[in-house]
């Protein structure tokens, strides 16, 4: 299963947290906002379908994001939780511990904001649209 959205850059993106990175639907973003790498998503944790929510909330299951902007991916590897409410209304966090809270829409992430596509982050700073791609295995 797969499903896809969009967000946008912003030049505020630096992209330097050490264990999560965010994709929100709010408009903007200050430089205290580290692991946002994008903004203004078209879908929210809410809005996932029930068929995709339901996989991610299965233990262990492989989630592969996929983040796509003109010129440049990359892809990051977590895994679903049945402790996953998936219901917040504008955040969307990746996380690299096991932490889950109703922001959280993967665990056990083999990357987090530093560790991403140093190409990608710099469209992304220039406010290039960002293409993410959820893929359960």
């Amino acid at each position: 299963m797969q499903y896809s959205f969009l967000a946008n850059g912003h030049e505020n993106v630096t992209s330097l947290h050490k264990s999560t990175f965010e994709i929100t639907a709010d408009k903007t973003l200050t430089l205290k906002g580290d692991c946002i790498i994008g903004v203004n998503s078209n879908v929210t944790l809410k809005d996932l379908p029930e068929e995709l929510k339901n996989q991610i909330k299965t233990d262990n299951n492989k989630i592969e994001l996929i983040l796509e902007t003109d010129n440049y991916s990359d892809k990051i590897v977590g895994y679903g939780s049945s402790k996953l409410t998936l219901d917040h209304p504008t955040d969307m966090v990746c996380r690299k511990s096991n932490f889950t809270c109703n922001r959280t829409l993967m665990i056990n992430s083999d990357k987090a904001a530093k560790d991403l596509n140093i190409n990608l982050i710099n469209e992304l700073k220039k406010g290039s649209k960002l293409k993410i791609t959820i893929k359960i295995s």
